[in-house]
């Protein structure tokens, strides 16, 4: 998880938020480190209990409104508490109010930015908690290929030069999606899910041995690309050697985990004449069969083990006779 400075926070969602400066100039440089929204609806009230100043706090139009209600002594004594937190990061005012006098006195004393935008309240935090949730989420690197086939978010992992955007590129070819070549940028989200992106530099643009760097969105189409996907499946593409082993049948299930979630792998054996391609096209089928409960491996050996139990009851039974 990495830090957010107020700084970036505006320059990110200056057109989504619409949000402009009214206190706190030299403040900018304060750390965000949660994604959640605080409405200091309770501390106002002077209740202190659960007040969590590491969030961002929201003045909607119940606190402006209620702060309006209080003399001025009583005002400066609830919003010098709110203040005395070193960990507090900005205040963001809804529906254009404009801040009370203390407020803005106190900001420019702590050095503590207070925004305003025109915003609803309900709008803010709908569309801040979006933004702070993918910032803020775990976030880690991996060497590999992100693609969407038949709708499955696959990544593509193995040796440097074993073929990962050559594999890439051939599911590309073949009307899939790539969301991203060579590094992997993947952030945890709420309910396990893993969200893969690339980063903003290299973003549709691929690397193939003898081609150099290709534009796959020009090449291909703007439905050829997607800026993130979720990662449902790990293939990893292996150099197949005579004294390997790899797993025949389909009955383990392989495991790989990433930023404490557990993701399938399939690792995929490669030798001359194999199409990778269409073999990772039926990882993905098969890999969509088993979310919906059904494994064809398993399915198989429950029939041969049923009918040899059969061919047993019969050959016990003809020696009785």
């Amino acid at each position: 998880m990495s830090d957010l400075t107020i700084q970036e926070l505006v320059t990110a969602t200056q057109k989504e938020l619409s949000i402009k400066l009214v206190a706190g100039q030299k403040g900018m440089d304060r750390i965000i480190r949660v994604s959640e929204i605080n409405r200091p609806g309770l501390a106002l009230a002077g209740y202190f209990e659960y007040f969590r100043p590491e969030r961002i706090q929201v003045f909607g139009q119940g606190e402006s409104s209620f702060l309006q209600t209080m003399d001025n002594a009583r005002r400066l004594e609830i919003l010098t508490r709110i203040f005395r937190s070193a960990e507090l990061p900005c205040i963001l005012i809804t529906h254009g109010r404009e801040p009370v006098p203390e407020l803005v006195e106190l900001s420019n004393l702590n050095n503590i930015p207070i925004y305003s935008t025109k915003l609803t309240t309900a709008d803010l935090i709908r569309e801040l908690s979006a933004f702070l949730d993918h910032r803020l989420a775990p976030m880690t690197y991996v060497h590999g290929v992100l693609t969407v086939v038949y709708g499955l978010g696959v990544m593509l992992t193995g040796d440097s030069g074993i073929g990962k955007s050559e594999c890439g590129l051939e599911l590309v070819k073949r009307e899939h999606i790539l969301v991203a070549d060579d590094l992997v940028e993947i952030r945890r989200h709420p309910g396990d899910i893993l969200l893969g992106a690339s980063g903003s530099s290299i973003q549709h643009y691929m690397e193939v041995r003898g081609l150099g760097i290709i534009d796959v969105r020009q090449i291909f189409g703007v439905s050829s690309v997607k800026d993130s996907a979720r990662i449902e499946l790990i293939v990893r593409l292996m150099q197949e050697r005579g004294d390997d082993e790899f797993d025949r049948i389909g009955l383990e299930d392989h495991k790989t985990n990433i930023l404490g979630v557990e993701l399938p792998q399939l690792d995929l054996p490669l030798r001359p004449g194999r199409n990778a391609a269409v073999l990772v096209e039926v990882a993905a089928l098969n890999q969509r069969l088993k979310q919906e409960g059904i494994y064809s491996a398993q399915e198989l050996n429950k029939k041969l083990i049923a009918k040899m139990a059969n061919g047993s009851k019969k050959g016990v039974g003809g020696n009785k006779t």
